[in-house]
């Protein structure tokens, strides 16, 4: 029989850096993952946005998650020897005059927005109103997640297989999964965790997300481009391109319905023919509060989540799971906007 401290479901963005910093902890864990390629954080563009909504506020707690997610992606970076982090500019095309007025009369001043002395792109982006300049970053998710896979395989801590609930044991000293004894274990798996009856009573909001990966010639940027799509550079001249929001969906598969979509809001961008490579989907799991989920049900103690990170999920990994990390090594307070029993 394995033991462990932890059993970590899921090795998307959240299950990575709570792994992470439990490692660091010294503690013993163990990750379940199947490496399923449409999952959220697998096919996210790793955004950092520092603002929200149409009056470009700073996002919730910008000020300080983002010092501390930087310099956890840069340490992550050096240890795996792949490229992580990348600072970029969010070049925000604005779709109307009242949206630039939104901008100029912004109520709070901030250091992540400016105005350009001029306009880029005029061969290639359609921008009556101009734009504006958001200070951003990306994580390279697609070179990150599988270098830290490795690094858990070194470690003897990854299990690659399917996590089966109806196998799951829950004992009086902790969790029993297969040859695996564990004190704890955390749900970070994603949109699953929402099918789970320890947690029907948690206002997930899971949607479906679809984009597309396309080649537009002649355009070289290492800017991320943005008015009704978002247009993020890649390797090999591609561009992530998306992404929709579907609230109401049969499946995690590709759609024509929102290929079209996509498809319709390039044309409102660029002025340029382009070339799609890829379409690709997948499932997010949002809470209605867009706040991340953490902590453990109040009737099964062995039963953890952290989850719910949402489309800020990039930004917001590294300081929660470290927050939640504390919690779980010092028996420090959660912060009560991410806690799991304000469902409860």
């Amino acid at each position: 029989m394995r033991k462990a401290d932890y059993l970590i479901i899921g090795q998307g963005i959240a299950g990575t850096m709570l792994s992470w910093f439990l490692l660091q902890a010294g503690k013993k864990v163990i990750v379940i993952d199947d490496a399923k390629p449409n999952s959220a954080s697998r096919v996210a563009a790793g955004i950092i946005n520092p603002v929200s909504g149409r009056r470009f506020e700073p996002a919730w707690m910008y000020d300080t998650i983002y010092p501390f997610a930087k310099a956890t992606y840069e340490q992550l970076s050096a240890l795996l020897q792949v490229p992580v982090f990348t600072e970029r500019q969010l070049w925000t095309v604005f779709p109307s005059a009242q949206m630039r007025e939104a901008f100029l009369n912004k109520t709070t001043v901030n250091d992540y927005t400016e105005l350009p002395v001029a306009l880029k792109y005029e061969a290639f982006l359609d921008q009556p109103f101009g734009a504006a300049i958001v200070k951003g970053a990306t994580v390279n998710l697609r070179s990150l997640l599988p270098a830290y896979r490795q690094y858990l395989k070194s470690q003897e801590a990854l299990l690659e297989i399917h996590f089966d609930i109806a196998a799951l044991e829950i004992a009086p000293t902790g969790v029993i999964y297969g040859d695996v004894q564990a004190g704890k274990l955390i749900f970070c798996d994603g949109v699953a965790t929402t099918a789970l009856s320890f947690f029907k009573s948690v206002k997930f909001l899971p949607n479906k997300g679809e984009v597309l990966l396309v080649k537009v010639p002649g355009l070289e940027t290492t800017d991320i481009i943005k008015k009704g799509i978002t247009l993020v550079p890649q390797e090999n001249g591609l561009f992530w391109a998306g992404s929709s929001f579907v609230w109401d969906y049969e499946d995690d598969h590709p759609t024509v319905a929102q290929r079209e979509v996509l498809e319709q809001r390039l044309a409102q961008l660029l002025k340029v023919p382009y070339e799609v490579v890829d379409h690709l989907s997948a499932v997010r799991p949002s809470g209605n509060d867009r706040r991340p989920i953490a902590g453990f049900h109040p009737h099964y103690p062995a039963i953890g989540v952290f989850n719910g990170l949402g489309t800020k999920g990039c930004s917001l990994a590294p300081f929660m799971a470290a927050h939640f990390m504390d919690v779980l090594v010092t028996n420090a307070p959660l912060m009560p906007e991410i806690a799991l029993q304000r469902y409860f």
